[in-house]
């Protein structure tokens, strides 16, 4: 008898979020990664931690408004890594391209025009509010509640 094929359990969006210590004295670098680590984009003991990077040179370009080209990105990021003695790991062109979808794929940075930017220029505080707290997190919640809902019908 042939195996009949299960459909992969395929998620249409996730979000990993971590609670750390308040911020006290952190650089900036440190900084980015914390938030990082608590938003999920970087795994706790993860070396490869380009992403940190992206998002601080994001960040840094907010300041002054001013919009990326993915080879603009690279070319910060390899410079922050050697200005920082850190080894220049996944630095590659798609990696980096890979990485600000990431970026994007949680609304912290928007695509204009072939160009990338923290979405309009905001705050992350208010990114995180609007986009990720009120339209990410709010629609899982639900759909988990959904979830709950139909485990107590059957269940009961």
């Amino acid at each position: 008898m042939p195996q009949l094929k299960i459909s992969k359990d395929t998620p249409i969006s996730e979000i990993t979020l971590r609670r750390y210590e308040k911020p006290y004295d952190l650089d900036k670098r440190e900084l980015v990664r914390k938030l990082c680590l608590s938003s999920g984009l970087l795994q706790p003991g993860d070396s490869r931690d380009i992403i940190v990077d992206i998002l601080y040179v994001m960040l840094s370009a907010k300041k002054n408004t001013n919009f990326l080209s993915s080879d603009d990105v690279r070319n910060l990021v390899i410079a922050l890594r050697k200005e920082r003695n850190l080894p220049l790991v996944g630095v590659a062109a798609s990696n980096i391209r890979r990485q600000i979808k990431r970026l994007r794929d949680i609304f912290l940075v928007e695509k204009v025009r072939n160009r990338y930017r923290i979405t309009e220029f905001d705050n992350v505080s208010v990114i995180f509010d609007e986009k990720i707290g009120q339209y990410l997190l709010a629609s899982t919640m639900d759909r988990v509640r959904d979830y709950c809902k139909k485990v107590d019908e059957e269940f009961s």
